[in-house]
């Protein structure tokens, strides 16, 4: 992976210096790639205490604008090919990675394409090809209640309406979300754990019941926004502002953050702790976009290969 700049903290309140040592690509102050000499240093505008409604939304904005440019590629880290094999993979993600479920779901469709399928499966057979998932008994009757809801209530279709979506056992807000922006193109903000964390880091909200930190960020952005806004958030929570270790010293956005120093802010050993791409490592999806590919990802192994 080629070396671009990046913005990274120098040690001592109120200055970021740049340096070109990281995976992480460097986003100037309109959100457009910009040219910087190595070890610059430029003012860190970490958020006034009591910033204002009208700062707060310019600065929340921008942070999306950048991580858009740093994630260009972003899209949902489940693999499906409909509507049907995205809700039942939401599902199946609960308390697990979006790379076992992706490594899981291949023999599930196979066996059982349609929800007609799923819904007359024998639970048993259907619980061992969904063991890798952990909790498989719980999702063995999630997965196969709402294919039986789909097949009895929706004609065997997934709705495109949020209120029709979350009456389906199994999902919420959260799941009906992901696939309303990913299946039919219709805005949701997917508050995931990786959400909920970023947003508070970045005091958009200090609220931690998901419905109300959906509403709060909602408010920040236009609704077109929504969904492009939950894969940049989710993304760079998975790859570099960890909840345990966060990689300040290779984060982009540091110069907005005002968690900035919470995780690791030498450059150096901040970039080791980048993960997927970023760090050079196979993704979560089996068969991810093209675009991913064309940016140097890798497509993550299949069951049982590594």
């Amino acid at each position: 992976m080629s070396k671009t700049p990046v913005r990274a903290q120098a040690k001592g309140a109120g200055w970021v210096v740049v340096r070109r040592d990281s995976a992480v690509g460097e986003q100037g102050s309109g959100g457009n790639n910009k040219s910087m000499k190595s070890g610059q240093k430029v003012p860190r505008k970490k958020p006034a205490a009591n910033e204002s409604r009208t700062a707060l939304v310019r600065r929340a904005r921008r942070i999306n604008r950048e991580l858009a440019e740093v994630y260009p590629y972003a899209h949902p880290e489940l693999d499906f090919e409909n509507p049907f094999q995205l809700l039942i993979a939401t599902v199946l993600s609960a308390q697990t990675t979006d790379l076992r479920v992706n490594q899981t779901t291949p023999a599930l469709f196979a066996k059982y394409p349609t929800p007609e399928d799923l819904a007359a499966a024998n639970p048993e057979e259907v619980e061992e090809i969904l063991r890798p998932c952990g909790f498989f008994r719980a999702k063995t009757r999630s997965v196969i209640g709402l294919s039986k809801a789909l097949t009895e209530d929706f004609g065997g279709e997934v709705p495109g309406k949020l209120e029709d979506l979350v009456k389906l056992p199994g999902v919420g807000r959260k799941t009906a979300f992901v696939v309303l922006g990913n299946a039919f193109g219709r805005p949701g903000i997917t508050v995931d754990t990786h959400f909920q964390r970023l947003v508070r880091r970045w005091q958009w909200t200090d609220e931690t019941d998901p419905d109300k930190i959906e509403a709060a960020v909602g408010a920040l952005f236009p609704k077109s926004d929504w969904t492009d806004l939950s894969h940049h958030v989710i993304w760079h929570g998975r790859r570099i502002c960890h909840a345990r270790k966060p990689a300040c010293g290779a984060c982009p956005i540091a110069p907005l953050c005002p968690a900035y120093g919470e995780g690791e802010t030498d450059p150096e050993k901040a970039k080791k702790l980048l993960k997927y791409e970023k760090g050079g490592y196979p993704g979560q999806r089996l068969n991810p976009p093209q675009a991913y590919l064309d940016a140097g990802g890798k497509p993550a192994p299949p069951l049982g290969a590594g």
